[in-house]
């Protein structure tokens, strides 16, 4: 069944309801976990490939790394903590965050923008994907290679412990991650405790460093190393890696728990890391190594065992944040029904992909496998992150413009600052694009091939089986003036356009030549918000003694599930009883034709994508001993 759009009416930022305090401390503690797992584990290699960059036109002076620091820290103070922290967590769509429910938000009351708003959406989802790819990559890697410092004659080793690490994180992900998850906030908040000691040490010892929290440095830098500053400026955009996720774990713990985990916590902690490897790296210039150096040598296994749970957590923010941003391209009929499955009974946000997770694992170990350190792979790192944060500065233009009704010189004031440094980021990215950065663009290609692919065939599609359907009101008045054999029970008759006759009715009538004395024909419509109130789930239309028309409603982070919607309905004078209803689905089989409207590869795709697609039986949840499915060809 094809589904239909529909655009839900939004409203700017309401007032957030504050949650009590004890659970304002749990989630912020859930937080640390999950939200920050990402920008928390930069400190082992940003500051590290910024030092490295640097050091391209000639050996780092003492004014080299304060501008290395100081650029360090007003990208944090500018992206994350305004743009992201002040501004992105505020443009929510009914509490849920992520691009794609940014895009669902922006094209309310975008008039012609609505294609363009749709494409950046498509865009930044494809992104989010390279970056799945390659986070849990890089942050293992990067990790592992802490044991080189403990023990350098485990060098040999670092590559088969770290992919042993990564299929191990990917195995265990059918059996659910909420145990586990549980105490992924602790460990993280001991390892930004541990950072924070560390790095607070190392300042005491030198607080000369602090110098470096003048933005002068940072300017001083960039005019007297105008050879190497892009790729200096592409090795500090590290740092600010995760600060998406921010946004995208919007739903799971709400703006205030996130907000005072980064400000209480998170950010001191990485500022006082970072400035403590600076002051190491002032009186140890040949360092290689600083976070794993700068410990004392008994503290140097047990942190680099922490910096490894740490770096697995962080892998884990990415595969979940893949598996839920796959199920809001589903439901927003950008990706092909897939097998979606719950792992917890308690929480409906836990849920695992097995197509998704497949997909995931062969790129993270092909990548740990191709480019063997977590160096080689800060060049495949960067691009679609800073594609990613690019993209969400467009939308969020058009929140602040067209759905926040701004005037339109201010949403351009607002934004233009923060697209100019992420654009700069984002140039300086795309010059590591011959040292590895083609990997993530070809992940990120591929995945936006797939989405529009997907999209334009289910439109070519929906039009094509419109022009040979009868509409429905034509088909019921004909159908109430003639004398019917009708049997017993409830028909239900799924369909994508509830203005056009069912393909299955119509053939249920050509086969067999009875009617069932309810019939009711349904449509899903999914909606531009990630969930509607059971108040507002259906729309019933009583068409005549024969026929009823039913709508049922979903958001974008829902489940559909139409045995119990339809149960819900009784209470609204709908006669439905489960075991005397069948439930009609039209089976297509799709053919190419160069006529379709897309090259002929890409109807090969789509068809590919269809015929892989899920059954609409399990993904709508209903009994498969209720279902009569009909089959069709139709050539697109």
């Amino acid at each position: 069944m094809d589904e239909k759009r529909h655009d839900a009416a939004e409203t700017p930022p309401e007032q957030e309801c504050e949650p009590p305090a004890s659970s304002t401390a749990a989630l912020t503690l859930g937080a640390l976990g999950v939200v920050y797992g990402d920008i928390g584990t930069s400190p082992i290699y940003a500051f590290r490939e910024a030092v490295r960059a640097a050091a391209g036109d000639g050996p780092n002076t003492d004014y080299d790394i304060l501008g290395i620091l100081s650029l360090i820290l007003w990208s944090l103070i500018l992206i994350v903590a305004v743009k992201y922290m002040l501004i992105v967590l505020r443009a929510d769509n009914r509490g849920e965050g992520g691009v794609l429910s940014l895009m669902a938000l922006a094209r309310h009351d975008a008039g012609r923008f609505t294609g363009l708003i749709v494409m950046l959406g498509m865009a930044g989802a494809a992104l989010f994907y390279g970056d799945a790819v390659v986070s849990p990559a890089i942050s293992v890697l990067s990790a592992v290679e802490g044991l080189e410092v403990v023990t350098p004659a485990l060098s040999n080793w670092i590559v088969p412990i770290a992919v042993a690490i990564l299929i191990g994180l990917f195995f265990v992900q059918k059996y659910g991650t909420g145990r586990v998850a549980i105490v992924f906030g602790p460990i993280t908040a001991v390892w930004f405790v541990v950072l924070a000691v560390i790095g607070l040490y190392h300042v005491i010892l030198n607080p000369y460093v602090l110098i470096a929290i003048n933005p002068y440095y940072a300017f001083y830098f960039l005019f007297q190393h105008s050879g190497v500053a892009m790729a200096v400026f592409g090795a500090i955009f590290l740092a600010i890696t995760g600060a998406e996720t921010l946004y995208a774990d919007l739903g799971h713990f709400g703006r205030r728990p996130i907000m005072l985990a980064w400000f209480i916590l998170v950010f001191p902690a990485l500022l006082l890391n970072y400035f403590g490897q600076g002051a190491y790296v002032l009186h140890n210039h040949d360092s290689r190594q600083p976070l794993f150096e700068m410990l004392p040598e008994w503290g140097a296994l047990p942190f680099v065992l922490l910096a490894m749970l740490a770096t697995v957590i962080a892998g884990q923010a990415a595969i979940t944040g893949a598996f839920s941003l796959t199920r809001q391209a589903i439901q927003l009929s950008l990706l092909p029904r897939l097998d979606v499955q719950h792992t917890s009974a308690e929480q409906s946000g836990q849920i695992y992909v097995p197509q998704i997770n497949m997909f995931l694992l062969i790129g993270v170990v092909i990548l740990a496998l191709a480019f063997r350190s977590s160096s080689a792979l800060t060049a495949a790192y960067g691009i679609a992150l800073s594609g990613a944060m690019v993209v969400t500065g467009l939308l969020l233009f058009f929140v602040i413009w067209k759905v926040w009704h701004k005037p339109l010189w201010l949403a351009i004031c607002g934004m233009l600052p923060f697209l100019f440094i992420e654009l700069s980021f984002f140039g300086s990215n795309l010059l590591k694009v011959k040292d590895g950065g083609w990997a993530t663009i070809a992940i990120a290609t591929a995945a936006f091939v797939i989405i529009y692919t997907w999209r334009q065939g289910s439109r070519y599609l929906f039009e094509k089986t419109r022009k040979s359907e009868v509409p429905l009101t034509v088909l019921t008045t004909s159908l109430a003036k003639k004398e019917m054999y009708l049997v017993d029970g409830t028909a239900v008759f799924l369909t994508g356009d509830p203005e056009s006759a069912p393909t299955a009715l119509l053939h249920s009538l050509k086969h067999y030549k009875v009617l069932h004395k309810s019939n009711i024909i349904l449509s899903l419509v999914t909606e531009d918000r990630p969930r509607v109130p059971e108040s507002e789930r259906a729309e019933i239309e009583e068409i005549n003694e024969l026929f009823s028309k039913v709508i049922l409603k979903f958001g974008f982070m829902e489940q559909p599930n139409v045995p119990k919607a339809l149960a819900q309905l009784r209470k609204k004078g709908l006669k439905f009883d489960i075991m005397t209803t069948s439930f009609f689905l039209s089976r297509r089989t799709l053919k190419a034709s160069a006529a379709s409207g897309m090259p002929i590869w890409q109807d090969r795709l789509f068809i590919l994508m269809a015929r892989n697609a899920s059954e609409a039986t399990a993904y709508f949840q209903i009994p498969t001993g209720r279902v009569v499915e009909i089959g069709t060809q139709v050539i697109i």
